[in-house]
Parts: structure tokens; sequence; C-alpha cells
């Protein structure tokens, strides 16, 4: 598979001085690993002082691991722009769920009999690892859903998608995952653009899912996987291969050579 070019990139690679990268079915692939290939291609970026930035809807404790293999990052964009840490690992960015909205998905998720999963300041959980008090004790930075039955997902997206308090997007075609509005990859990317006295322009995104859709579309370069789904790949400036195929180091090559 070759990569696939929606309009002409010819020239906006140059311009690029930060590339972000989505982790779940972008940079790692079907495994959950980071090939040897878009690692080498990570690194060699780095090296020409291209600034690299994960911006994942996975919580830190999730993904560090993954930060600290690559190396030192100068910022990482968490839980769908929920939390930002810079290059030591420290939260310099949050956005909290009204406990109101989180009460209401609560009662969804009973009514429905939803598998749900949530990231809390106080930790993570889902349908096999509860939480043991009542909601207003934690601090709500994402909840989500895993919905199969389509006509379901779609009743709970038509309520979610009409509270003009809530994003909601989704990093699977099943999921539905819900912060508070404003809150997205887009919106963090631009904060970390001002820290660094950058321009989104300056920016190459590269992702699969709604939950990339943002920041795609607001990048100078949005790049979509082989694997995206379609709405993603209607957005972007180019798709690359899949994740099984190194598709960030092909896009990454885009811009480094």
């Amino acid at each position: 598979m070759e990569c696939r070019y929606r309009e002409d990139v010819t020239g906006m690679a140059e311009d690029i001085k930060l590339i972000a990268l989505d982790l779940d079915g972008t940079l790692v692939n079907h495994a959950g690993e980071v090939s040897e290939a878009n690692a080498a291609a990570v690194k060699e970026a780095k090296e020409k002082g291209i600034h690299v930035v994960l911006s994942t809807g996975r919580s830190l404790s999730r993904c560090r691991n993954i930060s600290e293999a690559l190396g030192r990052s100068s910022y990482i964009v968490t839980i769908n722009g929920g939390e930002i840490y810079n290059h030591d690992y420290e939260l310099v960015d949050q956005t909290k769920l009204d406990h109101s909205h989180v009460n209401r998905l609560w009662e969804l998720k009973k009514e429905h009999g939803l598998y749900f999963w949530s990231s809390t300041v106080q930790g993570l959980y889902n349908t096999q690892n509860p939480f043991d008090n009542e909601i207003e004790d934690y601090d709500w930075l994402k909840f989500g859903f895993d919905i199969e039955d389509d006509e379901v997902r779609q009743v709970i997206l038509d309520e979610l998608q009409a509270n003009d308090a809530l994003e909601v997007t989704n990093s699977s075609p099943t999921n539905i995952e819900v912060n508070p509005v404003g809150v997205n990859k887009a919106a963090a990317l631009l904060k970390v653009c001002q820290w660094l006295d950058l321009d989104m322009k300056n920016v190459m995104a590269v992702g699969d899912s709604m939950n990339d859709i943002a920041m795609i579309r607001e990048a100078g370069l949005g790049v979509a996987m082989g694997n995206a789904q379609q709405i993603v790949k209607d957005e972007a400036s180019f798709v690359t291969t899949s994740n099984s195929e190194d598709g960030v180091a092909a896009a990454i090559k885009k811009v480094i050579e």
C-alpha cells in the first residue's frame, strides 16, 4: 500500500516543526508495539530538530513507557487533551468533566447495561475495575462506553451530541469518548504550539479515529492512517499506510527527507 494524496503537499513539509502522533491504531501496531521503523523515524525527526509529541486518548500511566522508550518529548498530550505534561512528566494543563455530566453518563450505563471505562485523577476505572465511592468523590477527566450494538450506540450518541457542554468522539468504531466541550487534541496542540512559539501550520498530525479529526483538520499537514475510519481519511491532506505497515514512518519520511 502506498501513501495516497488528497491535495498537493509539496512545499508543506519544510514548514513542519512539530509532529503529533496518536498511539492506538497509529504509532502502535495491532500488538500494541511501536515498530522499529516507526521508532527510528521518530528518532530521526527529533535529531533534525522537530518536536515529536504523543497525542493520545490514553492516560499518562498507559503511555509513559512508550514515551520513555522513544526518548524525551517537549510535551505529551493525554486523555484527548484532558491533561498535558511537559518533558519531565509534570502536569501543566488539566480540564475536568463536571459531576453532573458524569452522573448522567452513569445513568446511561445502567439503563442500557453498557461497558464503561473512565479516566479520573484518582485512577482508571471500568466495568472490570469499578470505582468504590460516590461519583462526586472523584475528579473525572474522560468517560467512555464500548457498544457493539449499532442502534444502542446511536441512541447514546444522539443524546450526548445534543449536549453542547460535551466533546464526543471515538477511538474505535464501537466506542464513545466524552470530554468537556473544547477539550480535544487540536486545542491541546494549540497550547503546545503557543508554549513552543510555533503555529498550527507548523504541525503534522497523524491519526486514525474521530478523536484525531480536530488535530488533523487544524494542523498544517493532517495525515490519516491507511486503517483510519473513512471520515478521518476524508479530512486528511494525505493517507499513509496502515499501522501494521509502518504508516507513521512513511508519513515522517515525507517531512524529513
